[in-house]
């Protein structure tokens, strides 16, 4: 086997754990959130997002996720991370002992006020300075950008202020800029052109996207992104998730859906698509309903693996 063949083409991160739990009214039991993220890592999910420093009081499914750190330890070949959106989420970070983390914000106005309790402006302000303390307090940050290919309150994001933002994100020193379709309006156009335009003004950042699929165009626009240069994307486990301050926006692109889509086309994710659809039944067993990802059906019906 030679070295291309042992090489990923995509990387795939895992935040069923976070993303994917903070809409569910049934409280995972830290138990069952290890097993999930067990069998996960056994599928070859070679990051995974496990939870974000949040009050327990605005999301309950994340209370835990300081102890859900410190029972995981260190991971061989896994990636383990989480999301700040505050000072306070720094402290814990820094106190459980997380080495990677996300930190983002939104640059839709309405949206950021509903989520951050404050203007997009002063936002982007405030979390380029915890980014900076993050980075010299050794951790490895993922900077963030939320409602980048549109908001529901505000309809069409400005291309100036995406750019703008991102120039500001690159500016503390962070390798790699998520941009996020917070609320599922993107489009395979909007991405290419939007992902075209921030390659090209910063050609050296390492950028990712982070996709909902709630107008079912999750995988066409992952693909439009990989067209377009993208390599890392983040996945949802059965397609749970969506934003608790977007009414109706539904679950990140399924991961099942993801690894079949470009392994299909030959594109290696390293990722084993039966182990992941067996997370999928897990997930569907303890929540008690079908989730919106395809795959697990089809490979049912196929050969009855799950």
């Amino acid at each position: 086997m030679n070295a291309d063949q042992t090489q990923q083409a995509i990387i795939l991160e895992d935040e069923a754990l976070r993303d994917g739990f903070q809409m569910e009214t049934r409280i995972f039991s830290l138990e069952e959130k290890l097993q999930l993220f067990e069998m996960l890592k056994k599928a070859g999910i070679p990051r995974i997002q496990v939870g974000s420093f949040v009050h327990p009081k605005v999301v309950p499914q994340m209370a835990d996720t300081d102890e859900l750190i410190r029972t995981l330890g260190k991971q061989q070949g896994t990636v383990v991370s989480a999301l700040i959106l505050n000072e306070k989420g720094l402290e814990r970070a820094l106190g459980c002992g997380v080495a990677h983390v996300s930190m983002s914000v939104s640059i839709s106005d309405t949206h950021s006020r509903k989520n951050a309790g404050r203007p997009a402006a002063e936002a982007l302000e405030s979390m380029t300075g915890l980014i900076r303390a993050a980075l010299d307090a050794g951790l490895a940050v993922r900077a963030g950008l939320q409602c980048v290919f549109g908001c529901v309150y505000e309809g069409r994001i400005s291309e100036d202020a995406v750019l703008e933002a991102t120039e500001k994100m690159a500016g503390t020193g962070v390798k790699e800029i998520n941009l996020a379709d917070t609320t599922g309006m993107a489009t395979p156009e909007s991405i290419r052109h939007m992902v075209t335009k921030v390659r090209k003004q910063l050609p050296e950042m390492g950028f990712s996207l982070h996709l909902h699929d709630t107008r079912g165009l999750g995988l066409a626009n992952m693909y439009s992104g990989y067209q377009t240069g993208i390599r890392t994307f983040d996945v949802c486990t059965g397609g749970l998730g969506g934003c608790p301050f977007v009414k109706g926006a539904a679950g990140n692109v399924p991961t099942e859906d993801a690894v079949n889509m470009f392994e299909s086309m030959g594109i290696r994710t390293g990722v084993d698509l039966g182990a992941t659809c067996e997370a999928v039944a897990f997930l569907e067993k303890t929540l008690g309903r079908t989730l919106p990802g395809r795959m697990k059906r089809v490979l049912e019906h196929q050969s009855g693996c799950c």
